[in-house]
């Protein structure tokens, strides 16, 4: 190879014949490429093949610009150069702070994974740019560590749900001390309600599982919602995927009450558990049908004492309910069953109807079909959240948007009169 006359010394490579170009470039990824480099002694499909190599900066390695006529040859080079696009145009800061967050990751720190869940949080655009990066490479690593486990899934996402009261955070504490018992590694994201007028959070859920917190076989995160729908924030999917790279085994996502839109959890775990109280006037009116409808397993908690006889009647009240419902899965059935956070009974028996249903769908393969459906599902949640921000903030209806809230408070327009005066107004500003 002839380097550039800019270059203070000559670059000469030794190409074999049957040598590929990618892994000639994997094989120096530090040097700079002079402006124009020519690969002699290389065997080519014709004599017009040759490639250019811009000179880049380190951090931009294999990033290349190249002139062929083959085809094939243009196809593998993009292959190897389309990840290294995603940190283009970041600082040589802020691509160490992506690597020390991903190298500490993988490696089980807990401060580290802290630390990028905080970053996937942030919603400034600069830290946006950096946790995507972050994400890329804990996603590429993600997809290797499950294809060397036969492609099997590497943790089992649980999400849960209930009415306050139910007892969401004392079953989270003595089911993830029988877990880490056990020698897994829990990882529990507690989503906490923001106010809606204030916009503050309480994130007490951890001062509520005292003993899981100490334990470092186990990580607590409590998350606000920020006005999210759906019960979870909208960046829980990402952190789930962090809390995987992390090594944990069992991820459970608590989420916010129970409503009609409170199931947006469903959409990004494996299972979907519903826990009830044994007591509390006419369960099926206040529990919503659709929730019921997402819920792979009902369990009915404080089953004891007292309150063994009304869990008894709620689980009856439960199973009836149950099989009026439409079946999802082909290999499940939803099951309903009492437990006792307190005492520790039934805790052990509903672990293994959860792995029971986990075993069901990864040998009937929903288990996988039902991960990817859910990946199409939230980039689309993203993308109406992402599209009303940025039609918000357009130029051409930023100005008019209080003065038509103004008119439809005043009853001059029709919320729909003013809705499609503003959608007009951005679609002329396009």
């Amino acid at each position: 190879v002839s380097a550039n006359r800019s270059e203070l010394m000559p670059l000469v490579l030794l190409i074999p014949n049957k040598m590929k170009i990618p892994s000639l470039l994997l094989r120096f990824p530090r040097c700079y490429f002079s402006r124009r480099t020519y690969f002699m002694n290389f065997h080519f499909t014709s004599r017009a093949d040759f490639l250019c190599i811009e000179s880049l900066m380190p951090m931009h390695r294999y990033r290349t610009k190249w002139i062929c006529s083959s085809n094939s040859l243009r196809r593998e080079l993009c292959q190897q150069v389309a990840p290294d696009q995603q940190i283009e145009g970041l600082s040589d800061k802020e691509q160490r702070l992506a690597d020390r967050l991903y190298n500490g990751l993988i490696q089980g720190h807990r401060a580290c994974l802290a630390e990028a869940i905080t970053l996937v949080e942030s919603t400034q655009s600069r830290k946006k740019k950096i946790a995507q990066v972050l994400l890329q490479k804990v996603l590429s690593y993600h997809r290797e560590q499950e294809k060397l486990n036969q492609g099997k899934p590497l943790a089992f996402r649980v999400g849960l749900s209930g009415p306050p009261g139910a007892g969401k955070s004392t079953f989270i504490e003595c089911f993830g001390k029988m877990l880490t018992e056990r020698k897994y590694k829990v990882s529990v994201l507690a989503v906490d309600p923001s106010s809606s007028t204030s916009g503050g959070s309480l994130l007490g859920d951890k001062t509520r599982m005292t003993e899981l917190s100490r334990d470092m076989n186990a990580y607590i995160r409590p998350s606000p919602t920020r006005g999210t729908l759906g019960g979870v924030t909208r960046t829980t999917n990402e952190a789930i995927l962090l809390c995987e790279g992390g090594g944990y085994d069992v991820v459970l996502v608590e989420t916010v009450g129970v409503g009609q839109s409170e199931f947006a959890v469903a959409d990004m775990v494996d299972m979907f558990i519903l826990l009830l109280p044994p007591a509390g006037g006419d369960e099926l009116q206040g529990i919503k049908r659709g929730i019921i409808e997402m819920a792979d397993l009902v369990a009915i908690n404080k089953a004891d004492g007292d309150l063994v006889v009304p869990a008894r009647r709620i689980q009856a009240e439960y199973v009836s309910a149950m099989k009026l419902l439409r079946k999802r899965s082909k290999v499940w059935r939803p099951k309903v069953m009492r437990i006792s956070a307190k005492t520790g009974e039934g805790i052990s028996d509903m672990w293994d109807k959860m792995t029971e249903f986990r075993d069901l769908m990864l040998t009937s393969g929903e288990l996988i079909a039902k991960r990817r459906k859910q990946q199409k599902v939230w980039m689309w949640n993203l993308i109406q959240e992402n599209m009303l921000e940025h039609f918000r903030s357009h130029l051409a209806v930023k100005d008019k948007i209080p003065l038509l809230e103004e008119k439809v408070l005043s009853g001059v327009l029709s919320p729909g009169l003013a809705a499609d005066l503003l959608l007009k107004a951005f679609k002329d500003g396009l």
